[in-house]
Formats: C-alpha cells, sequence, structure tokens
C-alpha cells in the first residue's frame, strides 16, 4: 500500500491546457466548437452545456428541424426532459439519466424541443472516422435503466471498470461522473487516449486547481492518469480518446475530413430538406435551405 502511495506521489500532474466558460446565449452556453477547441481536442469537436428551466418560452418542435453529417450528436440529460424527432421517423422523451447517439453519417435531420418542466444537459459532437462519416445513418437511445453504473461514473460512451456502454462508438470514452463532497477519484487513461477534457455540470472540481461550474478544461496530451478532488457535491462530464488525424472540413451542420466527403453528405442533406419542404415542414435551417436552392437555381448570367 504505501509503495503504491509514493509512486503515485512521484507520478508528474497532468496540466490544464486551456480552460473557457465559453459563449453563452439564453439557456445554451457554447463550450467548444469546430473551429476553436475541436480543432485541440478531436474527435471531440462541439460542446453545449443547456440549461432549460421551464419558464421561457418554448420553441416548437415544428420549427426546430436541422440537419448534421459526419458527426454523431451524444446528448446527455442530466436533469428534466427533451422531446426528439428525426428524419429516420424515430421518435420519443428523453428524460434524467437518458442518452442520445445520432450518428449522422452522410446525412440526417432532426428536433428537439424540452419539456415544460425544463431540461438540464450536455450536447456533445464527436467527429466521425472516414469509414463511416458517409456511411447510413444510425441511432441508440439509452433509458436511464440502460446506462450503466460504475461506482460515481455512468458510462455513455466507451467503458470504464467492468462496465461498457451499450453504443456502438468509435474508441473514445465519455463519462459522467458525481462525486460528493471531499471524495476523490482518478481517471486512468485506456493506451492511445492522448485527448482527455472535463466540463463541470455543478461543484467545483480541484484537479489540482479549481474548475468550477459551467467551466470546460483540456488536458495536456499524454496517457497520464488525472486526480480528481470534489469541492461539495460536483457532477462533471469527462472525454477521452485518441486523438481524430484528419483535418476538419467543416459545413453549417457538418464535419467531414475531406471537401469532397462534405460534398457527398450536403447532396444528401439536400436531398432530405427538399422532402421536409414539401412535406410544409418549416425551420430556420429549412428556410436557409430554400433559399440556397433558390440562389442556385438561378440562370447563370
Amino acid at each position: 500500500m504505501l509503495a503504491n502511495q509514493l509512486q503515485k506521489a512521484q507520478q508528474p500532474v497532468r496540466k490544464i491546457i486551456y480552460r473557457t466558460r465559453g459563449d453563452t446565449g439564453g439557456p445554451i452556453t457554447r463550450l467548444m466548437s469546430p473551429s476553436d477547441l475541436g480543432q485541440l481536442i478531436k474527435p471531440f469537436v462541439f460542446l453545449d452545456h443547456f440549461n432549460f428551466d421551464g419558464q421561457g418560452r418554448r420553441m416548437p418542435m415544428e420549427l426546430g428541424w436541422h440537419p448534421h453529417s459526419g458527426i454523431a450528436t451524444v446528448t446527455v440529460v442530466l436533469e428534466g426532459a427533451v422531446q426528439y424527432a428525426e428524419t429516420t421517423g424515430k421518435a420519443g422523451v428523453l428524460t434524467a439519466g437518458s442518452v442520445e447517439w445520432m450518428r449522422a453519417g452522410n446525412g440526417v435531420w432532426h428536433t428537439g424541443a424540452a419539456e415544460p418542466e425544463g431540461v438540464r444537459g450536455f450536447q456533445l459532437w464527436v467527429a466521425l472516422p472516414p469509414e463511416l462519416e458517409n456511411a447510413p445513418n444510425a441511432s441508440h437511445y439509452v433509458m436511464p435503466e440502460e446506462s450503466p453504473v460504475d461506482g460515481p461514473v455512468r458510462v455513455i460512451l466507451g467503458s470504464h471498470g467492468k462496465m461498457k456502454s451499450p453504443i456502438d462508438a468509435p474508441d473514445m470514452n465519455y463519462l459522467v461522473v458525481s462525486l460528493k463532497a471531499g471524495e476523490r477519484w482518478s481517471y486512468e487513461s485506456p493506451k492511445g487516449h492522448e485527448v482527455a477534457w472535463v466540463a463541470v455540470h455543478e461543484g467545483v472540481l480541484l484537479t489540482p486547481t479549481p474548475v468550477p461550474s459551467g467551466e470546460i478544461a483540456i488536458f495536456e496530451p499524454s496517457e497520464a492518469s488525472i486526480d480528481f478532488l470534489a469541492q461539495g457535491d460536483t457532477v462533471f462530464v469527462l472525454g477521452s480518446a485518441p486523438p481524430h488525424r484528419h483535418e476538419l472540413a467543416l459545413g453549417s451542420y457538418s464535419v467531414h475530413t475531406s471537401a469532397k466527403a462534405l460534398r457527398q453528405a450536403e447532396d444528401e442533406i439536400r436531398r432530405i430538406g427538399a422532402r421536409l419542404l414539401a412535406e410544409g415542414k418549416k425551420s430556420y435551417a429549412l428556410r436557409e435551405f430554400g433559399q440556397a436552392r433558390a440562389s442556385r437555381a438561378l440562370p447563370s448570367r
């Protein structure tokens, strides 16, 4: 026991190399986008921390339709509930403890809306590898009772201890960790997981410097373990993965590894969008899509 403690004390502390509170607009704080921090910790390329308290005006589901391709969206509901629907025909309600994994692949549209009591949680985007970025879309909705738990850890993607996520995702871990005041926890990075970050939902996390609620902190590239101490009851998400070794080709709603892959997916997005327009659906993204169609239809001069 003493030898283990001495060895741990001699290990270098894994440093935080970047931290931010992001940009807040209404109930959503954007902590990371593909054009900024996503370049630093890809395959994790986007993170929203959302807090709809149920007091404001709710946007109707039918006005929220928007597309994605080349990524998977991962929505973790920590409190409250949210409705969802996809152009695949899947629809339902995610309650506290539920997880959405929507692998957009070559293109899909979806929408969602907070339930009247409100909802709090995170939405993450992960960049898909070349073999999946233009593959058929696939989604998996994990209900609270299906979500594997290992001590203070709920496994969203990947594995921890003997628990493994039911979601078929590329090599990465995404965990929700809940610690009581004064509780310690150490994360042992799997082999090759040089990318690691945390975002705090509530409380304050010491690692060893404080990371307060509403902040994302990015660790230096390494496979070294990371030690945490909760200052008050603390809930946070943690992501780790091997580096995504591809450039990011960015569209309005898409992230791909090449301009060619992006163009292919945007063609599919336009095809699905045309169907939604024909069905009479309306949203900010469909308005943008309709204008783009109109401009492309103009004769050249």
